[in-house]
């Protein structure tokens, strides 16, 4: 199956859930990102990737203007049902592909993209298109999973992630992310690193595992290598997966 039509397969019927989801809502992630932006100043600010809308909420608490696509026309009425309920009915929401955003050269002094990069089939042709979308001194604002240097840990976790959402394509590692964004034409300007808990029945949950392809996850997750486990803090307890622990990169690349 086409890699973009699984995504909108996969996240169309879990659009409420994601909106509904304590660890998309809100969290200091998102509050550095929002820190960045405030900071930078912008008057208008694309969303790319937008899913269950919390960023482009936050952000048109201090801006003017803010656009939010996605691929998933489900997810956009999810996200513009949660904004409406919060009184924000100036954020414009489109539906678009990240790797042809149908906006004019320079036309947003922010974009922002959280949680969603390693849906990608590839990052670069969406830094491209954000390079080229950007404004000369804006701002790319980006947070998404930290992609494990060690080859097994890496291989482990990928895995893990492809059976709960076979959507998922891959997390990029830092050195990685700082050659597209130069490949890109933007240069990283901060960056920061935060642990990030996924409570292990709320995110199965979330990708509506059936009980079957859950329990055979669990046992994969408790059947791997110690070292894996620690890698990722797999908490236990009475033979169940409690929790685990990954981290999230967060970047602010700016174009020339």
């Amino acid at each position: 199956m086409d890699q973009k039509r699984q995504v909108q397969e996969q996240f169309g019927p879990s659009a409420l859930a994601y909106v509904q989801s304590a660890g998309h809502a809100g969290g200091p992630d998102l509050d550095r990102l929002v820190g960045w932006g405030r900071a930078r100043g912008a008057t208008q600010v694309l969303d790319v990737a937008t899913g269950g809308g919390h960023t482009a909420l936050a952000f048109s608490a201090f801006t003017p203007t803010v656009i939010a696509t996605d691929l998933t026309e489900a997810m956009l009425r999810a996200a513009r049902g949660f904004a409406a309920e919060r009184g924000m009915a100036s954020i414009l929401y489109l539906a678009a592909d990240a790797e042809g955003l149908p906006f004019r050269d320079e036309s947003f002094g922010i974009v922002t993209c959280r949680q969603a990069a390693h849906h990608f089939p590839a990052v670069l042709p969406m830094l491209r298109q954000v390079s080229r979308v950007l404004e000369p001194g804006g701002s790319l604002l980006l947070q998404d999973i930290l992609g494990h240097e060690d080859d097994e840990c890496a291989a482990f976790i990928l895995e893990v992630e492809k059976r709960r959402d076979p959507s998922h394509v891959r997390s990029v590692p830092r050195k990685e992310w700082v050659a597209v964004l130069k490949a890109a034409g933007l240069t990283l300007i901060d960056e920061a690193v935060m642990d990030k808990v996924r409570p292990w029945d709320e995110w199965t949950d979330r990708m509506r595992m059936t009980p079957d392809a859950k329990a055979d996850l669990e046992r994969f997750v408790l059947g791997a290598s110690a070292r894996c486990r620690e890698a990722f803090r797999v908490e236990a307890e009475g033979g169940r997966v409690r929790a685990f622990t990954d981290r999230v990169l967060l970047l602010r690349a700016d174009k020339a």
